[in-house]
């Protein structure tokens, strides 16, 4: 079998000359031009916690590859961080860059014919990003996660960053003092690693290694940990063993295989932002992925992981019982995974978990099956006349499953910090906050500071907030998103006005404006489209060609 079927095209074509003069001019050697090559993109920078030592595993990825008898090569790409951008006109960027990171990867590797790909990735999107890219390529590729951060720690209280997010929301009800205030800023992130809760970068991680596409504990070995270096060693043998068998992306996402990444975050309470990136990787490989898939397996799936945001633990935590491994291993016993689905080892998942050990003795971070956090899934898909094509609900059981208020309106995210910091939302108030989604952003922001300072003021559980924004998985609450379609678009959420009553039901996977249908339909009747709020650039290329959230918010359809 030949290893170098896309990069012989530069290297033993007589008629490139000028493509091998530059590979030699890098350094390498005829014998060097035999071999495969592989791409190591790296999205490390160190504007962030999550991506700043990202470029010192891509180094350690590299001499692996190279130690097995591959030429690695070091190329990278963009990210942006949602920690910083949250609550900024920056934010804007934030699902915008998970398709440039796919297209960027697909560029360069596409370009220069990569056999492989190996993508060290950090942040949120990073991940969907790349696996889009492999997706598209379909060449042998793993994805390697930078790891989860270690949690941080002010007056023997442990933090993570939502913590720094929520203490605004107790600045704001005067809880909290100034010197608290900054010294839970100042130690909620004490070094390298993405956001430590079952947040969306953990969400993914564990999603990714459900689906096949990175090696067995990647998802919940720490960033700064002997675990992860280790993984960056094993990398080079995995990824020479996947080009020997010729074993790509098409042959490890399969349906049966987004159905198990599906079920982990379930169980474990991951992030709504999910269902668009997984839906969206389904569309890469011709999958259809749809919200009824995941009300489906939500309905017959429990909520077992007591993680942040809704519960006790972080994935430093999950990891000192078993990682992902032992939960899959779990599921697997338990009758909810397929375990045929083949992975990026060249084993299949029942392979893989047959050696793993199981969650240890007595570990309270992942419930038995008798007494689960929720018995059904907390993703829950909403439909109705306020969202005509879908909504995403994260409803753990801790904020109820029924809500009815009236309506409290803005539209826009910063008018919606304003009116929470100026007391204009109170207790049985439905918060509506649009023009946030993909088009009318542009870019769909996540909602994570107004939910943060809803729940540092002490209105979680009396208040609920819907948006055709995202939201970041460390929000909890009542909290309903993906409303679709958004408002720009003419969608429902843009008739509501103050003192709607609205329910959302939770039971019934229903989300209602509950006015006569005449009304509505006059409302609708005299509605003109604001003008988008950018007219060139990245964010405009963006908002003229995004799906809506129900189809991924891609951009290729």
């Amino acid at each position: 079998m030949e290893l170098n079927k896309y990069s012989k095209r530069l290297t033993q074509d007589e008629t490139q000359p000028a493509s091998q003069a530059m590979l030699y001019g890098i350094g390498l050697t005829e014998e060097d031009l035999k071999k495969a090559q592989v791409g190591v993109v790296s999205t490390g920078y160190e504007g962030n916690t999550c991506n700043m030592h990202l470029n010192d595993l891509a180094a350690q990825v590299k001499a692996s590859v190279w130690k097995n008898d591959l030429v690695g090569l070091i190329y990278h790409t963009i990210g942006v961080s949602d920690g910083i951008a949250n609550g900024t006109e920056g934010m804007r960027y934030s699902l915008v860059s998970r398709e440039i990171i796919a297209d960027s990867i697909e560029a360069v590797a596409g370009a220069h014919y990569y056999d492989g790909i190996v993508a060290v990735v950090g942040c949120d999107k990073n991940m969907p990003g790349a696996i889009i890219a492999m997706a598209r390529l379909n060449r042998p590729s793993i994805m390697l996660y930078g790891g989860t951060i270690a949690s941080g720690c002010y007056k023997d209280k442990k933090l993570n960053i939502v913590s720094s997010f929520e203490a605004l929301g107790e600045k704001f009800a005067g809880n909290i003092s100034e010197e608290d205030y900054k010294g839970i800023i100042k130690n909620s992130c004490p070094g390298a690693g993405a956001c430590g809760g079952m947040y969306t970068a953990n969400t993914m991680s564990s999603a990714i290694e459900a689906l096949g596409m990175a090696l067995p504990y990647g998802s919940s070995n720490p960033a700064v940990s002997k675990e992860k270096a280790q993984e960056c060693e094993d990398i080079g043998k995995a990824i020479r063993h996947l080009l020997e068998i010729d074993l790509k992306p098409s042959d490890i996402l399969t349906k049966k295989s987004f159905e198990n990444a599906i079920r982990v975050i379930i169980v474990l309470g991951g992030s709504t932002n999910a269902v668009m990136h997984l839906i969206a990787i389904a569309k890469s490989v011709d999958i259809d992925l749809t919200l009824a898939d995941f009300q489906r397996l939500s309905d017959s799936t429990p909520l077992l992981g007591d993680l942040k945001p809704s519960g006790k633990y972080l994935m430093e935590d999950l990891f000192e019982v078993g990682g992902v491994p032992a939960v899959m291993k779990f599921m697997l016993e338990e009758g909810m995974l397929h375990g045929d689905c083949m992975t990026v080892t060249g084993k299949t998942i029942a392979e893989n978990l047959a050696q793993v050990p199981s969650l240890k003795e007595g570990q309270s971070v992942l419930r038995p099956l008798d007494n689960p956090i929720k018995p059904e899934g907390h993703l829950q898909m909403l439909f109705g006349n306020l969202a005509e094509s879908g909504a995403v609900a994260k409803i753990t059981g801790h904020e109820g499953e029924r809500f009815e208020g009236t309506a409290v309106v803005f539209d826009d995210e910063f008018s919606a910090i304003k009116g929470i910091r100026e007391g204009k939302v109170k207790s049985g108030h439905v918060v509506v906050i649009r023009y946030e989604g993909p088009k009318g952003g542009p870019g769909m922001p996540e909602m994570l500071k107004p939910t943060s300072a809803i729940m540092g003021a002490g209105l979680g559980k009396t208040v609920a907030l819907i948006t055709d924004g995202r939201f970041s998985g460390g929000s909890h609450g009542f909290v309903v998103g993906h409303v679709t379609p958004e408002a720009q678009e003419g969608g429902t959420i843009a008739m509501v006005k103050d003192g709607d009553p609205i329910t959302i039901d939770a039971i019934n996977n229903t989300i209602s404006l509950d006015i006569p249908d005449a009304e509505l339909a006059q409302r609708k009747a005299a509605w003109v489209a604001p003008p988008l709020k950018v007219t060139r650039g990245a964010l405009y290329k963006y908002a003229k060609t995004v799906a809506s959230a129900s189809e991924g918010c891609v951009t290729d359809l």
